[in-house]
């Protein structure tokens, strides 16, 4: 090693028995300054110490891994106190408001003043946090460093009544610990056994699934340049998010019968729709049942702390709301959306392998929810909804959706019937929403006059900008599209592609929100591929006019039951065949043409192996 430059840095001996000792771990450089610091760690978690070295030009003044990060003072004093200022508060300046956004800003402003006197913004220094395992208690702790003083003792003495005594107590130790631990997790399993939900997340952070690394990359590219600026780069971010949803509309042609309405298939509702008052307890009770999400808005506002202090709030509420209701106008500063952009997959440095995560205003989500419960009661009342779609409603799940699809077709090749299966793909369905269709379909449902205003005015106007770490973009106008992470959003989704079901006489549809699922059936398998091939045309048309973009090159088509594996099958819609497959992913579920659960059953094994 001398004679190519390179020299020892470790000294001293890395494996200590009582028989002998001997340097057998080391680390070589070329640093003839003496700019690194080197040594061994005394630690037992293996019978060779642990080597290290540190370089740097100044490590003697290096500090590890220090840094300031602002925040506000949020503790129970804090919130109590906060709580009472607004009960004290007077409102009454907002109860003599007759435009809600006047109201809702005079609100605002009290709101803000209060809060950023009781819990204001302070710096706060980070510190490398080693996190303890939940079950180690403090006598474990205790005992920990009794073992690691034994073993001190043990490579200074290296006699076999030390080294004895060090493995005596080590062994007992680590008993205690493994017993200490599966206690703990009983325990917290027996808790959680009945919320299938926290048992996998227990499971899952004892496996270490879904730890992943935190941040972003140093750069990002777009239009072919690499971009270092995080400033730029948050404003890139929000203008991909805010035109993915418009420009992939205005690829779409408006191609259909002459004359074509876009509610021509909705049955016009006769009955029209009202919104009754809210009450100090609906909202009590609404907020009570909402999660203790810590995520803030743009406002600087987490549901916990708005749970915590909404007593302080509720008259001046109510009033906001009644008045929103009654006007038909949705306040500006509610439309204001803070998106963080959350990886998916593929390549770290494109924007178009992130989704948008849209954080609203926590009280927006008070007054959309108060909308939604009068809106529910008003579709279940006229039926609006069909029977096919089982997203976002109440009483209905992937589980009903999935055993409906199977049974379908199940029921069909049990008549020694031909089954055709469509899977479609809908390109960014939420993002490409057209609001005039919307609107014009909600006046058919019977949604009209002040309540069709007050959604018009929840449509327009809208806003968000894009928070990258510590950086954040401008606002930037949303012009088509429903509200992302809304209350609101996926009810006025559903609405929108509800007549879906009427572009067919001979498809059975299932639909879970935008998961868009088909199947007919018929005696004989040409004609039945001839009635796909028509009636998917049809549908094509139907995306097409409805603004939402049907993705052909991942639509496929899978044919159940006997039908022959080998036979080629053709269905082309506009110039593109759909890919014949025998197996899917539906819902979560892997099924195959022989609706076997042997699919299914691999997946999850493959799962469980990778865990």
């Amino acid at each position: 090693m001398y004679s190519i430059s390179l020299f020892p840095k470790i000294t001293r001996p890395s494996r200590i028995t009582n028989q002998c000792v001997t340097l057998i771990d080391n680390i070589f450089t070329n640093d003839i300054e003496n700019k690194t610091v080197n040594g061994l760690l005394i630690n037992d978690i293996s019978d060779h110490l642990p080597v290290f070295t540190v370089y740097d030009d100044n490590y003697r003044n290096y500090e590890f891994n220090k840094s300031t990060q602002f925040r506000r003072v949020k503790n129970e004093e804090s919130i109590h106190a906060f709580k009472n200022d607004l009960l004290a508060q007077s409102w009454d300046e907002i109860y003599n408001k007759q435009c809600v956004n006047e109201a809702y800003e005079s609100f605002l402003k009290k709101f803000e003043s209060l809060f950023d006197k009781n819990c204001p913004i302070k710096a706060f220094r980070i510190k490398t946090n080693y996190s303890q395992c939940p079950w180690v208690t403090k006598g474990l702790q205790n005992a920990c460093k009794k073992k690691n003083c034994l073993y001190k003792e043990f490579l200074k003495q290296r006699t076999k009544e030390a080294e004895n005594r060090y493995k005596k107590y080590r062994n007992k130790l680590t008993n205690i610990i493994r017993r200490c631990k599966k206690e703990y997790y009983d325990k917290l399993l027996d808790k959680n056994k009945s919320n299938v939900k926290n048992i996998w997340s227990i499971l899952n952070a004892v496996i270490r699934k879904g730890a992943k690394e935190n941040g972003y990359p140093k750069y990002f590219i777009y239009d072919e340049r690499e971009n270092y600026k995080m400033e730029d780069v948050a404003e890139s971010f929000n203008q991909y998010f805010v035109n993915v949803g418009p420009e992939l509309a205005k690829t779409l042609s408006d191609s259909g019968p002459s004359g074509y309405q876009y509610h021509e298939l909705i049955s016009r509702n006769p009955s029209s729709m009202f919104l009754s008052c809210v009450t100090e307890k609906e909202i009590l009770d609404l907020v009570k049942n909402m999660s203790n999400k810590h995520s803030t808005d743009v406002n600087d506002i987490d549901m916990d702390l708005l749970k915590k202090v909404i007593e302080g709030i509720l008259k001046p509420l109510v009033f906001i709301c009644n008045l929103s209701f009654q006007s038909g106008s949705f306040p500006n500063s509610m439309k204001i959306a803070k998106v963080i952009p959350l990886y998916k997959t593929g390549n770290k440095h494109h924007f178009t392998n992130y989704r948008p995560i849209s954080l609203l205003p926590q009280l927006s989500k008070i007054l959309e929810k108060l909308f939604e419960c009068r809106l529910d009661a008003f579709m279940e009342k006229h039926k609006l909804l069909s029977d096919s779609q089982y997203g976002f409603r109440a009483n209905r799940s992937t589980s009903l959706a999935i055993i409906d699809f199977i049974e379908q077709i199940t029921n069909a090749i049990d008549q020694k019937r031909c089954v055709a299966g469509i899977f479609i793909d809908l390109k960014k369905a939420f993002d490409t929403i057209n609001h005039d269709i919307l609107l014009n379909k909600l006046e058919q449902y019977g949604i009209r006059g002040i309540v069709l205003d007050w959604i018009r005015s929840y449509l327009s106007m809208r806003k968000q900008f894009v928070k990258l770490g510590d950086v954040c973009s401008a606002c930037l106008d949303v012009s088509c599209g429903v509200p992302q992470g809304s209350v609101l959003g996926p009810k006025l989704f559903i609405l929108y592609i509800n007549d879906i079901c009427k572009v067919s006489e001979i498809f059975k549809l299932v639909l879970f929100a935008d998961d868009t699922n088909i199947f007919c059936d018929g005696d004989d398998l040409n004609k039945l591929l001839e009635d796909v091939t028509k009636e998917m045309e049809k549908l094509k048309i139907w995306f097409n006019i409805n603004k939402l973009s049907l993705n052909l090159s991942k639509t496929k088509i899978m044919l159940f039951g006997n039908c022959k594996k080998c036979m080629d099958i053709n269905v082309t819609i506009d110039g593109v065949q759909l890919e014949r497959i025998y197996e899917c992913k539906f819902l979560g579920v892997v099924i195959d043409d022989k609706l076997s659960w042997k699919p299914h059953i691999k997946y999850i094994q493959s799962k469980l192996s990778k865990s």
